[in-house]
């Protein structure tokens, strides 16, 4: 067995997990589809590519950023899944799908050894995610929360219980669910900017399908 392949595989793909885990956290925090495990496994297999590409370039030749080149273009249909045109017309999801394309050209980086590149990289776009977000909020004095409720017979008792959880009363609206599921509820409510409120915690109500900024 080469112990030395062996050690470069399992450092490259444990710091892939972690770089994966650490942008994905950020997303997951905002209540986002593509959390934490998703990030991670799109490291995860970018990272695999750079390597399965450099080792058969070492066994059999040829070129080594063949295989790595299609994970560029590829990763896109991940990215198209995350973006929403809401009701307003309004484009959502763009951050997450950049995020996924570039949590991708991280994992080749870190796949062909490019750890400082890779790590730099990965830190600079948690910067601009965590930071700049915050100053786009900033610019804004409330915002829009969008809720599905699973159970329209629930409604009450879901907006309750946000409410509880905010922690004060917010003007509310309800809708027709985005989802076109006649059995489900949209609701949108009004946050204070200043409250810094974490809306993954409103999936933990039971009934709620999922929650977006609007």
């Amino acid at each position: 067995m080469d112990w030395k392949l062996l050690l470069e595989v399992v450092i490259k793909s444990l710091v892939a997990v972690i770089i994966g885990g650490i942008i994905g956290s950020e997303r997951a925090r905002h209540g986002r589809a593509a959390g934490m495990r998703t990030h991670i496994l799109v490291c995860l297999g970018a990272t695999l590519t750079a390597m399965t590409g450099m080792f058969l370039s070492d066994k059999m030749g040829g070129d080594a950023m063949r295989i790595s080149a299609q994970v560029v273009s590829g990763i896109g249909f991940l990215g198209v899944g995350m973006i929403i045109i809401k009701n307003n017309n309004v484009v959502s999801g763009l951050t997450t799908a950049a995020g996924i394309w570039a949590t991708s050209i991280v994992g080749i980086a870190l796949g062909y050894g490019f750890y400082l590149g890779a790590v730099i990289v990965s830190i600079l776009m948690l910067l601009s995610m965590v930071l700049l977000a915050r100053f786009e909020r900033a610019k804004r004095r409330t915002e829009a929360v969008y809720v599905e409720i699973d159970d329209m017979s629930k409604t009450n008792e879901v907006i309750g219980k946000i409410i509880e959880l905010i922690g004060k009363p917010c003007p509310y609206k309800v809708y027709s669910a985005k989802s076109g599921n006649t059995n489900n509820i949209g609701v949108i409510i009004l946050l204070d900017r200043t409250m810094n409120f974490e809306f993954a915690k409103i999936l933990e109500i039971p009934h709620v399908l999922y929650v977006d900024e609007d």
